[in-house]
């Protein structure tokens, strides 16, 4: 999420009234997840475990408990709970907007899309040319969809991430501030839910086609001319580069790379990154070959002894 228009470390700790350690005049261009962070960003740590890699991240301003050394260029925000404390930053310059009608006044339609009827679409939506958007679609507010994009009954596109951090013996949401972009000429089938980003963006590259009943989880970002077969689901912070091909019920956990190239076979479990330009299978799923072969040799030594 970026500030508009930029904030100082000064204005920031007094929002939140935590205990800046810098100069008050230091620029913050915005707020992101440790996953999503950019020079400029501030970026939250809650845990020793985590300190190492929040304060040598590419954020410059550190929201932590802790009072620590600064790295070289960076500044810190100290909190007693930056979780709760990056909740406020993102309701204070991201706040729910309530609807008030199926098209909000502020979404743009390019020229010769079609809404069909009983679509939902929220705040600040951008929909391009050519679309085609069929009844029951729902449209969270920020959305951006390119030209020539299909999407089919039912569909959900910005629910918020399943992100939650356990505290005081109950999860508490972590609220999401970023969008959900489809590029052109992408095609989603019914019954699918696309995640908004935590605080970045979940982005479907051109070309790719979505069968129905598939989940896409927050942050993912999936390159061009993609092909995913029915009851597939992505984890959040997945990178799917182009033209991979998963078929049915394939899993993909978090935070991986399935790189260029790749076919999943169906119901295959990927719990780690995967190679260019090869086939896997099983689950956890292993070169397509190598696996079939292991499959062959196990059946033929349990006939063998029967």
């Amino acid at each position: 999420m970026k500030f508009t228009p930029p904030q100082t470390l000064g204005k920031i700790a007094s929002l939140i009234g935590a205990k800046p350690i810098g100069n008050l005049d230091f620029k913050i261009l915005g707020l992101n997840e440790i996953h999503k962070v950019e020079p400029g960003d501030i970026v939250f740590v809650d845990h020793p475990k985590y300190y190492e890699k929040a304060l040598n991240s590419a954020a410059t301003i550190i929201l932590i408990n802790k009072e620590v050394d600064a790295p070289d260029g960076k500044v810190l925000l100290i909190s007693k709970d930056p979780f709760a404390d990056t909740l406020k930053l993102i309701d204070h310059f991201s706040p729910f907007q309530k609807a008030t009608k199926a098209l909000a006044d502020s979404a743009k339609i390019g020229e010769g899309s079609i809404i069909q009827p009983n679509v939902f679409i929220g705040n600040n939506v951008v929909i391009g040319k050519n679309c085609k958007i069929h009844s029951g679609v729902s449209i969270y507010d920020n959305t951006i969809i390119g030209d020539d994009v299909l999407i089919h009954s039912n569909t959900v596109l910005g629910a918020d991430a399943f992100y939650y951090q356990k505290r005081e013996g109950n999860y508490q949401q972590f609220t999401s501030c970023g969008k959900v972009v489809l590029k052109n000429k992408v095609h989603i089938g019914a019954n699918c839910t696309i995640d908004k980003g935590v605080t970045g963006d979940t982005i479907i590259g051109e070309g790719t086609k979505l069968d129905n009943l598939i989940h896409v989880g927050h942050d993912t970002v999936i390159g061009k001319n993609c092909l995913f077969a029915s009851q597939v689901g992505i984890a959040g912070c997945v990178i799917i580069e182009d033209n991979v091909t998963l078929w049915g019920q394939v899993g993909v956990a978090s935070d991986l790379t399935i790189h260029e190239g790749v076919v999943v076979y169906a119901q295959s479990g990927v719990g780690k990154s995967l190679e260019a330009n090869k086939s896997y299978f099983g689950s956890p799923c292993e070169e397509s070959k190598g696996k079939f072969r292991e499959i062959y040799t196990l059946k033929r030594l349990a006939k063998e002894n029967q």
